[in-house]
Order: C-alpha cells, then structure tokens, then sequence
C-alpha cells in the first residue's frame, strides 16, 4: 500500500512538472528584444486586448496546446503584447504611446506599426532575429491548424517555399 502511494505521489509530481515545462513562457516586449540583441532568436508576438473574445479561446486552447507551447519556446522569445497598453515603449530609437491612454479602444503605436496599422485581434507578429516584421497573421486558429504556421517561420521555410507548398506537406505532432 505505501508503495503504490509512493509511486501515485512521484506520478503526480511528474505530471505537475510536465505541465509547467509546456506553458509558454511569455516575456514583455521589453525582454524579448534585450534578450534577442544578446542571442538572436526570432519574436513571435501576441497581440492581444483585454476585451477580445477569441484571444482568451487562442489561450485557454491553441497557446495551452503542449506541442505548440513547447514550439514557441524553443523557436522564438514569445511575448505577450496588450495592443492598448498605456505605458511608453522605446524601440530602435523611436518612442511609441498610447495616443488617446484614457480612450476605450485606443490602440498603442506600436502595435499600429507592427501591425501595419490592421488592428484586428488576436493577431500575431513573427518578427526575424533583425527584429524586422516578417508578417502578420490575424485570427483565431485551433492548433493543429497553427502549428503549420509557427513551423513555416520558426524553420525559416518561408524564405524558400511557398506557403502553399509547405502546408500541402507538413506534417504535424499537434493531435485534435
């Protein structure tokens, strides 16, 4: 009887520390380019609002995913970007605020120029090691149908293939 209780314990530790090790680990915008100007690695960024329905579905689902998680933190610094925040960022010399900070709906300036001024949430900047936009990709995805798209950036397919032909052939761990 102790062994079994002894070995349900040590099971139970093992899941729980599993499961850590598959959430993203999210850095502030602020973070992610430090530790990118350090030791390149491209962004892959979150732009998210409080109010937005389906980013809460992309977190409670895609982002929990532990194929996904587990991709994100391996290929990219992941960031978690409020699309109104209200603070002030300085990036590549430039500063960006919140234009109108006590307005409903006002989006920061960063994530208008990251976004190219397409503000739709969630959406998703892959940033490469330059910390150029690579793209934008607007929406909710359940993550079988993400993971094509982290791969396609993350193993740097797009500077040789098409989407097209990538997704066509990809084959993924992410089961539904």
């Amino acid at each position: 009887m102790k062994k079994s209780l002894l070995i349900l314990f040590v099971l139970l530790l093992s899941v729980a520390g599993y499961s850590q090790t598959t959430k993203i680990k999210w850095l502030t915008f602020e973070e992610a380019v430090a530790k990118s100007q350090k030791n390149p690695k491209k962004l892959f960024m979150d732009m998210y609002t409080d109010w937005c329905g389906w980013c809460v579905k992309m977190d409670e689902s895609t982002f929990s995913n532990p194929e996904i998680a587990a991709y994100i933190n391996d290929n990219f610094y992941p960031v978690k970007f409020d699309a109104e925040r209200q603070d002030t960022v300085v990036f590549e010399d430039k500063t960006y605020v919140n234009a109108n900070p006590g307005k409903k709906r006002s989006s920061h300036q960063l994530a208008q120029a990251l976004m190219q001024g397409k503000m739709s949430y969630p959406s998703y900047v892959f940033m490469g090691e330059d910390l150029k936009v690579l793209t934008v990709v607007p929406g909710f995805y359940p993550a079988d149908q993400f993971e094509p798209i982290l791969h396609f950036f993350g193993k740097d397919a797009y500077k040789t293939t098409t989407w097209e032909t990538f997704s066509a052939g990809f084959k993924g761990k992410v089961k539904m």
